[in-house]
């Protein structure tokens, strides 16, 4: 005789006020982690293609990682309905973090399309899974009010993208606009790490 089916419990409904606000904004982070290094590596490509010599390549700069992010996102998707999306964000962030500082030791332009191609990856990941991560923690009539707040993200670092990387290249070198965001993805890393709970794979 089938049994019945147990009703879908968000994860709001089994934390407190405080660890909720954490686990939303680490996912803030993440997402906005990925999104920013979309936008903070344009203004630094001119001085990129000068120092590496690269102009016949240089616009793979931005190619690379905008052709892996985008490719894996489904991909992911399906496998953190799976296994589940901790391993993904935590990995993801992990990955992403560990590859954005390899970026800013590239020697060559071609180890710098490499580099953005496997980050690529990693931000995919990222965007694909803080996204779906939402629906796990929260329910519908929540979720609509805080997917504008996720959404915003997108608006905000293709504000500060711009500035923060025009601004590290001017002052200090285009390097900074990968390892600026080093520190980001360590925090959100921690703080998901820390408080994102996923006890079994959750329907979406």
């Amino acid at each position: 005789m089938p049994t019945e089916r147990q009703p879908h419990r968000f994860l709001s409904e089994e934390v407190g006020r405080r660890e909720l606000t954490l686990i939303l904004f680490g996912l803030l982070m993440s997402l906005f982690l990925a999104s920013l290094n979309q936008s903070i590596v344009n203004t630094a490509v001119p001085r990129i293609v000068s120092e590496l010599n690269g102009f016949e390549t240089y616009a793979w700069i931005i190619t690379a990682y905008m052709l892996t992010s985008t490719s894996v996102i489904p991909i992911v998707g399906k496998l953190g309905d799976i296994w589940g999306r901790k391993p993904f964000l935590i990995g993801g962030a992990a990955y992403f973090v560990l590859t954005t500082a390899l970026c800013g030791f590239a020697q060559d332009m071609p180890q710098l399309i490499v580099l953005r191609a496997l980050q690529g990856i990693g931000g995919g990941v990222l965007l694909s899974t803080a996204f779906a991560a939402l629906a796990y923690v929260l329910p519908p009539a929540q979720r609509a009010r805080m997917q504008g707040l996720f959404t915003g993200v997108f608006a905000l670092s293709s504000v500060l993208g711009p500035l923060i990387g025009g601004y590290l290249t001017d002052s200090v070198s285009w390097r900074w606009v990968f390892f600026v965001n080093v520190p980001i993805g360590l925090a959100a890393l921690v703080l998901l790490q820390r408080t994102y709970t996923e006890h079994q794979p959750r329907p979406t």
